[in-house]
């Protein structure tokens, strides 16, 4: 299986292929992720059809829409947003390896949130027409995907108290502190620190500031040494510091499920 995938973005290339068996994948030893049964393994491998490949700027999921298709991601860096009528652009949240995208359009009939990638990507894409059959023969992964969505409800909560209640600087502390901890935990942080390729723009629209702000904002924290900025992103020098900045406590997550 080898064909074009109809994705929109500038001048991105998507292909569909199967090359990693569930049995084999790269993210199921990490010690975040929740071991198996043998016939849960059995059946998300034939759950899948195959993976997803995608380059940076495309439009995996758009607002609207109604796909056939929920992905989990191998690998890789993306974002979930949402338009207002004049252009204006709210990020939700970030999406690294290990998390479900497309679930809400398999359940309410249309998406109702974009998700872009940040960096090429490699997905894996499950059939939605499939996924009763999971609720109703394989209990355990459909409470795994109810702690999947619940998960993204408390990361969305913590994110609009930072965004309601934390000053300009302890916003980007905290977004930056909690990107760099989820990386952590799928094994994404590099020698010296974590990179991130996210633009100032990017950042802007997740914490609701100016991008003259957000600009200053980052200076401030480049000045304390917390972080620094290139033409690839943001490289985060001691998220501990910004955490303690922040005044956030981190993760609390113990093992989690991937599908």
């Amino acid at each position: 299986m080898d064909q074009e995938a109809p994705l929109k973005g500038q001048g991105e290339t998507s292909r569909i292929a199967r090359q990693v068996t569930c049995e084999r994948c790269p993210l199921r030893p990490l010690p975040v992720f929740r071991p198996f049964e043998k016939r849960e393994l059995a059946f998300v491998n034939e759950f899948k059809r195959g993976e997803l490949s995608v380059d940076r700027g495309a439009t995996l999921l758009a607002e609207g829409s109604h796909s056939a298709h929920l992905f989990t991601v191998l690998s890789g860096w993306g974002f979930r947003y949402k338009l207002l009528a004049d252009g204006r652009r709210q990020i939700l949240n970030y999406v690294l390896p290990g998390d479900m995208i497309g679930l809400q359009g398999s359940l309410m009939g249309e998406m109702q949130h974009s998700v872009e990638a940040l960096s090429p990507m490699l997905l894996c894409m499950f059939e939605r027409d499939r996924l009763m059959e999971l609720y109703r023969d394989h209990p355990g992964l459909a409470y795994d995907v109810t702690w999947i969505a619940a998960r993204e409800e408390r990361m969305l909560d913590e994110n609009l108290l930072s965004v309601g209640r934390r000053s300009a600087l302890e916003r980007a502390a905290y977004l930056l502190a909690f990107i760099a901890s989820r990386a952590g935990k799928v094994g994404m942080n590099g020698n010296g620190g974590t990179d991130i390729p996210i633009t100032q723009q990017h950042i802007a629209d997740t914490l609701g500031l100016s991008l003259v702000h957000t600009n200053k904002t980052i200076r401030r924290l480049i000045d304390r040494k917390l972080v620094r900025w290139g033409d690839g992103g943001c490289r985060l020098l001691d998220v501990e510091g910004l955490m303690r900045l922040a005044g956030w406590s981190g993760l609390d997550e113990g093992v989690r499920p991937l599908l």
